[in-house]
């Protein structure tokens, strides 16, 4: 599954969850929580099983439910695994053990943002251990800073504070320990697309996969970032022609450089992110 793109749509606006499926987003996440007020949560529940139930599944539908330990998780859980939602987006979970727990409801992939809580972060680890349960990994800038009592996730140049940074960087590495995509985080300030376009290239240049989108003008901007260019594509070819036509070689020399295994894995990592396999 190809996930460049993550477009939240909130579950009480049925009326833009037919359009955003013609926005080019990679998939749509159908919002239970954050987006939905208190007194809207079962109507945004039924608004979101009334279109699983309908739609073309053109792109696959995940489901952001409400948190573990919650009044309304064991009502999503039953109405969006019985109608069948592609995978669920596990608000607020705390490594694999919640993982596990939201299996006993659930056969269906999982995708955790694994940073909203102090906990959350000391749990980052140990995703390896489901890594199979799983659909990707992503990561929030917003919960957490709240749930620590700083008063900015952000410097006044609109980078990370030191805590928050941190955090991105073993959300990042716990993804690829448990070999699932990574997916970063979004970006607020649906207005700004140059700034959203340096922010995308640098989550695909650090090693994530994908983004989470709030806005459909941010999907363009997300998916072109996380598309390699030709350019990319031609030399990660080259790279891995090379040690084909070459299986028993440590060491080659290729458009004039010395490349090795790390290059070649990055390589298939490139062709994969292509849609072209190694």
């Amino acid at each position: 599954m190809r996930l460049r793109s993550l477009l939240f749509v909130p579950g009480d606006r049925p009326d833009r969850m037919e359009k955003a499926l013609g926005f080019g987003a990679d998939a749509l996440i159908l919002d239970l929580e954050d987006s939905v007020a208190e007194a809207k949560k079962v109507e945004a529940r039924e608004a979101v099983v009334d279109f699983l139930g309908r739609a073309d599944r053109s792109v696959p539908l995940l489901v952001r439910v409400n948190p573990l330990g919650s009044a309304h998780i064991d009502a999503d859980l039953v109405a969006v695994t019985a109608a069948r939602a592609d995978a669920i987006m596990l608000p607020k979970a705390e490594g694999a053990k919640s993982i596990l727990a939201l299996s006993t409801w659930t056969g269906l992939p999982i995708l955790p943002i694994a940073t909203e809580t102090p906990a959350a972060v000391f749990a980052l680890g140990s995703y390896a251990e489901v890594g199979d349960r799983l659909l990707g990994l992503t990561w929030g800038a917003e919960d957490l800073p709240a749930a620590i009592g700083a008063t900015a996730a952000r410097e006044t140049d609109g980078r990370y504070t030191a805590p928050i940074e941190t955090v991105r960087s073993l959300a990042l590495f716990a993804a690829h320990a448990a070999g699932v995509a990574a997916i970063e985080t979004v970006y607020p300030d649906f207005s700004d697309l140059d700034g959203l376009a340096a922010y995308a290239a640098r989550g695909a240049r650090d090693g994530f996969t994908g983004m989470m989108a709030i806005h459909p003008d941010q999907i363009a901007v997300i998916n072109q970032a996380f598309t390699p260019s030709d350019g990319d594509v031609a030399a990660a070819r080259a790279i891995v022609d090379a040690f084909a036509a070459n299986p028993h070689a440590g060491v080659l020399a290729v458009d004039g450089k010395m490349v090795d295994a790390p290059h070649l894995a990055q390589a298939k990592r490139v062709l994969e992110r292509a849609g072209q396999g190694a």
